[in-house]
């Protein structure tokens, strides 16, 4: 990780993970830094992964945990048919527009998980292939999930901006700051 998270108050769990969760995103929201949505949306790669498209998942993938915590339906993107348009922005859709979208969904998940009693109440997996039947996961087991998935994606954003201009997470971060990065 090219930054480093700062733990403001050692006795603010919450906080501490939130900040992990924002520091994944922070690489994401760096990788897209100066492209154009035609430059984000190329495959530079065997991979059919484009950082407009990762963005797209990773903004729907928090925002469907995040329901699935509040106990409330998820949205689309799980049909087979679907999924891979989750990964690829679609006609009227932009890097801009993703990024709003994913602000608001962060702040749904900081506002959410700053208002649960504790970060051991649980709620319960969906039913697929991959998850134990009947299983129920912590708003900690949510927290580091998230610090999981974003983090994965950030790391796959990483190679395709490199592929893209050869702009690396550390010359992304200074250029974020203001800073040349060349």
């Amino acid at each position: 990780m090219p930054t480093h998270v700062i733990e403001n108050n050692p006795s603010d769990e919450r906080g501490t993970l939130l900040a992990f969760v924002e520091a994944q995103r922070g690489g994401l929201r760096r990788a897209v830094l100066g492209l154009t949505d035609e430059q984000a949306a190329l495959k530079p790669s065997a991979s059919e992964l484009s950082l407009g498209g990762l963005l797209k998942h990773v903004t729907q993938a928090e925002r469907n945990w995040l329901l699935l915590a509040q106990d409330r339906a998820e949205e689309a993107g799980h049909d087979e048919s679907e999924w891979a348009d989750g990964f690829r922005l679609l006609e009227g859709e932009t890097v801009a527009g993703v990024l709003a979208r994913w602000e608001q969904v962060a702040a749904e998940t900081e506002k959410f998980i700053r208002s649960v009693p504790s970060l051991e109440d649980t709620f319960p997996l969906p039913p697929a292939p991959w998850f134990p039947a009947d299983s129920r996961v912590s708003m900690r087991w949510l927290l580091l999930h998230l610090i999981e998935e974003i983090g994965r994606h950030a790391g796959h954003a990483d190679v395709i901006r490199e592929s893209l201009d050869g702009k690396t997470a550390f010359e992304l971060v200074a250029l974020a700051s203001g800073e040349d990065g060349a």
